[in-house]
C-alpha cells in the first residue's frame, strides 16, 4: 500500500490518503493502526501532496555505504559501527516544495536515503523482530551545507535548516529491502545510482542498533545513508531522489530570501 498526505482544500487540513497508480483514494482510520480505502479523491497532479508524515523524531545515519565515507576524504575510516546524528523536525518538507539554500555562498550538496518509518514503539528490538516495528518506508533527501559540516566539526547545523529534509512522495508498506535502487538526479543527471544491499549496515540491524540507544516511537523515521555521488544544488536545479519501488521526490532549489548574514555572536 502505498500511503500519502495532501491537502485538504474544503478544510485545509493535512489528511492521508492511499496512492494508486495515479489516482488518490481517501485514507479512514488512523496511520499507525490501520487504515481503510474510500472514495475517489482524484489524481496526484490534482492534490497538493505534502510530507508524508510529521516525524516525531529524525534519527540519521551517517556514512553507510563505503563509497561515500571516502570520497569526499580519501583518509576517512570506515567505522566499527553505525555513526547516527538527528535532524531537526522543522527541515521537513514535501513533494515540490522548494529546498531554500540558506547560504547561497556555501557548498550545499543532496543525499538520497531510504527512510524508514517507524510504525510501533521499539524499544531494544533484535535485528530479527525489527522489521516488525516498521510502517513502511519513504524517499529523503539530507540536504548538507559542507562549508558549515566542515566549519563545526559536526552536523547538527549543516543538516538542520529549513527545507533540508525533503520527504515522500508516499509511505510504501510493501517494500522489497534487499536490493532496491536509490538514485538522485540534479536537472535529469544522474548523480547518485547505487543499491540498499550495499549499506555496510542494513535496516534491520539499524533499528535494533538505535532501539538500543533510544526509545523509537510510532512517527519517528530513520534516515538510513546515502550513497556516494553527492553533488552540489544551487539556485534553479530540480533534485529528484528515486528509490525503486516507492516513488520520486521531486523539488526545485532556490535561494531563502529571508536569511541575511548574521556574524557569529561575541565571546563573553
Amino acid at each position: 500500500m502505498k500511503i500519502v498526505r495532501f491537502l485538504d482544500v474544503s478544510s485545509g487540513a493535512a489528511v492521508h490518503g492511499i496512492l494508486e497508480d495515479d489516482s488518490i483514494f481517501a485514507a479512514s482510520g488512523d496511520l499507525f493502526s490501520g487504515i481503510s480505502k474510500g472514495e475517489r479523491i482524484g489524481t496526484v497532479s490534482e492534490v497538493k501532496l505534502l510530507s508524508p508524515l510529521d516525524p516525531k523524531k529524525i534519527v540519521c545515519v551517517g556514512l553507510n555505504y563505503a563509497a561515500h565515507v571516502t570520497e569526499r576524504d580519501a583518509t576517512r575510516k570506515i567505522p566499527d559501527e553505525p555513526v547516527l546524528f538527528m535532524k531537526p523536525t522543522s527541515a521537513v518538507v514535501g513533494p515540490d516544495d522548494p529546498i531554500q539554500i540558506a547560504y547561497p555562498a556555501n557548498e550545499t550538496q543532496h543525499e538520497a536515503e531510504l527512510v524508514v518509518v517507524i510504525g510501533k514503539t521499539a524499544d531494544n528490538v533484535t535485528p530479527e523482530e525489527s522489521l516488525d516495528y516498521v510502517l513502511g518506508f519513504t524517499a529523503g533527501n539530507d540536504v548538507s551545507d559542507r562549508t558549515l559540516q566542515k566549519k563545526d566539526g559536526q552536523w547538527i547545523r549543516a543538516k538542520g535548516f529549513r527545507s533540508y529534509g525533503p520527504l515522500g512522495p508516499c509511505i510504501e508498506t510493501d517494500f522489497d529491502l534487499s536490493n532496491a535502487a536509490v538514485i538522485s538526479r540534479v536537472n535529469g543527471e544522474v548523480r547518485q545510482s547505487q543499491t540498499t544491499a550495499s549499506m555496510l549496515w542494513n535496516v534491520p540491524t539499524l533499528i535494533s542498533y538505535i532501539s538500543g540507544i533510544m526509545t523509537l516511537e510510532p512517527g519517528d523515521i530513520i534516515m538510513t545513508g546515502t550513497p556516494e555521488g553527492v553533488g552540489p544544488l544551487v539556485a534553479g536545479d530540480i533534485c529528484e531522489i528515486e528509490i525503486a519501488g516507492i516513488g520520486i521526490l521531486r523539488n526545485p532549489v532556490t535561494a531563502a530570501s529571508n536569511r541575511p548574514y548574521q556574524a557569529p555572536p561575541a565571546r563573553t
